[in-house]
């Protein structure tokens, strides 16, 4: 369990006011200049050595992405920060809460994050929905120009460096960063295909690196506290404090900061209250937001909350948005609510996503009912992986994984339904209604 002393995210519930003289009574912007002082190359080693793995999903290194922004602009060709506020995944909620209470954690961390990548800039692309947090965030941004923490000389470091906050219209697509950019060009949110990457061709043509909310605001407090603060809480590889959300059917949902790799047992009993209707009556969880497959109750009550953990168990860690689902969920209904969400987001630019999100949802409207022949959840199954790695970006996968997983723990599920449908009765049910 983590320690209040470690929490990074000390007004995470909005107990104190966001502006910035609260939020430099919380430490933020402490000396910035300092943190800044040993340099691009130094900071990057630091954020290496803390073990930061990106909080926006796939969970890559850090310190690794911003190293691979070149060292040199080219003339013409300025560096960029593009920061992911798009947060579109559905059961996730963390960052948000990050922009309207500690918004300023946010742009100090966008700041030391740019300085260290050589960006000219940083563009943060919020959901067009966060209409509140927007309003927060472009406050935020006007006084920290206001008092000299943005804009020319940075925060007194000698480094001239300009926050944008861009709105978007609410697309599920432009989470994936390359639509991201496109959309803030002016264009159609869809992905670009990859290579170039935006390390060498991003927005407006220059490099870019683009980053979850939660990777860039914590590391002023990496640098403060050290990197090997950071790297000491969780597990080897899965180091660090995360931002879990948790919903569905617990007592208290709630948004908690907690210690990487927290069994999931004692995540939901000491922040949630527990299960509703007890621990016994779990029947399944997705660990990390709408597109990484379910884990049913057995496999994920002991297991660490982290990306590996949750590899193993080919699941995903995720933005770590747990979704609980007791024994009443109709598990499959489920699922083919979530199928309908991905043939609706698809940009429709590769054909497998394009046809197969709405033909996936489709063969799992019927399975709902039973309305199905047995032999249709293989052919789902074997559809789901002719969807899965052969999209430009990975909302093909985001698709296929959640199905894939009820295929493979409720399997029983779906095909008992077909056979009610089809007016067969098991032989135990048969055998009881002669008694």
């Amino acid at each position: 369990m983590l320690a209040d002393k470690d929490r990074i995210f000390t007004n995470l519930y909005g107990f104190a006011p966001w502006g910035l003289a609260d939020a430099m009574k919380r430490g933020d912007w402490e000396d910035t200049a300092a943190l800044m002082a040993p340099g691009p190359d130094a900071i990057i080693d630091a954020v290496k050595q803390s073990g930061l793995r990106g909080r926006g999903g796939a969970g890559f290194p850090t310190g690794m992405k911003w190293s691979f922004m070149p060292k040199e602009p080219k003339p013409g060709k300025p560096s960029f920060l593009v920061i992911n506020a798009d947060e579109s995944e559905p059961g996730s909620c963390k960052d948000r809460e990050i922009i309207r209470h500690d918004p300023h954690k946010l742009l100090e961390g966008a700041l030391i994050a740019g300085f260290a990548m050589r960006a000219r800039a940083a563009y943060i692309y919020i959901r067009g929905e966060y209409i509140r947090e927007a309003e927060t965030l472009f406050a935020a941004v006007e006084e920290a120009y206001a008092k000299g923490l943005l804009g020319k000389n940075a925060a007194g470091s000698g480094y001239d460096f300009d926050v944008f906050v861009h709105r978007g219209a609410g697309a599920y697509i432009c989470g994936e960063e390359t639509a991201m950019i496109e959309s803030l060009e002016g264009k159609k949110g869809q992905p670009r295909l990859k290579p170039p990457f935006p390390a060498g061709v991003g927005l407006y043509g220059c490099p870019t690196t683009v980053n979850n909310v939660e990777s860039i605001a914590v590391v002023p407090t990496i640098l403060r506290r050290g990197a090997a603060w950071f790297a000491g809480i969780g597990r080897p590889k899965n180091e660090g404090t995360k931002l879990f959300q948790i919903s569905g059917h617990v007592n208290k949902p709630c948004v908690v900061e907690e210690a990487m790799s927290v069994p999931f047992r004692e995540l939901i009993e000491t922040h949630c209250g527990g299960i509703r209707g007890g621990f016994d009556n779990l029947l399944a969880v997705i660990p990390g937001g709408s597109s990484v497959p379910l884990v049913p109750a057995h496999e994920i009550a002991d297991c660490p909350m982290d990306f590996d953990a949750l590899r193993d168990l080919k699941s995903g860690l995720g933005t770590a948005a747990v979704i609980v689902m007791d024994k009443s969920t109709d598990i499959v209904k489920a699922i083919a609510r979530i199928s309908y969400f991905y043939k609706h987001e698809s940009c429709g630019q590769c054909t497998p996503c394009r046809e197969g999100t709405g033909w996936m949802w489709r063969v799992m409207q019927r399975l709902v009912t039973g309305d199905a022949e047995p032999h249709e959840v293989d052919l789902l199954l074997e559809v789901t992986t002719e969807i899965e790695g052969h999209t430009i970006c990975a909302l093909g996968d985001a698709a296929a994984w959640p199905i894939q997983g009820l295929i493979r723990h409720f399997r029983p599920e779906i095909e008992a339904r077909i056979a009610r449908r089809r007016g067969f009765v098991s032989v135990p049910a048969m055998a009881l209604a002669a008694e």
